[in-house]
């Protein structure tokens, strides 16, 4: 505790393999939220989301274990719209298929809890945090707090008068999930000292911070298209709709017209696709500057970011072109959490300097 008090832990002994430690804690944390995003992905293809209609955080992680709890199980679902209106009929084996995918992302949340917060505590009560380190991992806390909250308030969308959940909170929740897997990459990556003689050029740089953003507002248009269902129509590329750019009555026959980009399955996979060309143009682009100009390790993980992106508008496209099957959506949710912690720690990498880590601390290889 007096490390934190302090705001140093240079008077703390072996404090030099801390931060490794540390470090390699939150890549665990960060590969457990990519696996997070991969079950809750497949979770939302298999239509599984809504299976179980209570929120019980603590008691919940017990599924049911008798033939008498998979009853009383079942017979909440059977209460709900998706039940009465979509799947009427569905078999006792057909409801454990589906409960099971979404007990599995339950239960990695909870995982995922458990997992950042005892050792966050470990580290805290050994002195082992700096106080702006100790800062930022209560705030990551925080935010999975909020993605448990957001969770289930997602899901209460769909119990009463939808046979689905909303595609707001959908991409809301997918969002959030992200932007903290983000965070937890970044902060991770902070516990590094950045290698000396590393450049870009400047605009590069600048593009470098723009992506990160970037990505993620992709990523919250994509939770949009999986709410709608909307990779599941205008299934051609390049074109969409017989066009390019699709007609602008197509494209905003919604009123109001701001409800077209949210609510318009045209509209919203037309945006994904013209926000994917403009991610892949400015990774590329980097790429060029970066080979033209740049050096070091910033070079080869620009052209690396450009040939990730590359990658992921290909599957994005073979996804698209094959009408959404299940390995291939997933794959390609897994592609856009790759190209994200890449753009994030590049963005990291160029931008600051390992301020966490405290003088005479042991940098760990780049």
């Amino acid at each position: 505790m007096t490390a934190i008090a302090s705001g140093s832990v240079a008077a703390a002994p072996g404090n030099q393999d801390h931060y490794g430690v540390i470090r390699a804690w939150l890549i665990v944390v960060a590969l457990m939220i990519v696996a997070m995003v991969v079950v809750g992905g497949a979770t939302r293809l298999t239509n599984s989301g809504l299976s179980i209609v209570e929120w019980k955080p603590v008691t919940g992680v017990v599924p049911p274990l008798t033939d008498t709890q998979w009853d009383a199980a079942f017979a909440q679902y059977r209460t709900i719209p998706q039940y009465t209106q979509l799947n009427l009929g569905m078999s006792l084996d057909d409801f454990k298929f589906i409960y099971w995918w979404e007990w599995s992302h339950r239960l990695l949340g909870r995982l995922i809890g458990f997992v950042f917060f005892v050792p966050l505590m470990v580290f805290w009560v050994r002195g082992w945090l700096t106080r702006a380190l100790a800062w930022r991992l209560v705030g990551l806390l925080v935010l999975g707090g909020s993605q448990g909250l957001l969770g289930w308030w997602m899901v209460a969308s769909g119990l009463e008068n939808r046979t689905e959940v909303s595609q707001y909170r959908l991409a809301m929740h997918m969002t959030l999930a992200c932007i903290i897997f983000t965070a937890t990459v970044w902060v991770a990556a902070s516990l590094t000292r950045r290698a000396d003689g590393d450049t870009l050029p400047r605009l590069a740089k600048a593009i470098a911070a723009l992506l990160v953003p970037l990505v993620l507002v992709q990523i919250f248009m994509g939770g949009l298209v999986a709410g709608l269902r909307a990779g599941l129509s205008y299934n051609t590329w390049p074109l969409m709709d017989g066009h390019f750019l699709p007609s602008t009555g197509n494209l905003y026959i919604m009123a109001p017209a701001w409800a077209n980009h949210f609510e318009n399955a045209l509209t919203v996979q037309f945006q994904h696709r013209m926000v994917a060309y403009l991610i892949v143009l400015l990774a590329l682009f980097q790429a060029f500057l970066a080979i033209r100009h740049g050096s070091g390790a910033a070079r080869d993980r620009a052209v690396l970011i450009g040939l990730v992106a590359l990658g992921q508008a290909a599957i994005g496209i073979m996804t698209l072109l094959l009408v959404v099957p299940l390995w291939s959506a997933i794959l390609h949710q897994l592609g856009g959490v790759v190209l994200l912690a890449a753009v994030t720690v590049h963005a990291q990498r160029l931008t600051t300097t390992a301020t966490a880590l405290p003088a005479g601390a042991r940098p760990a290889a780049v």
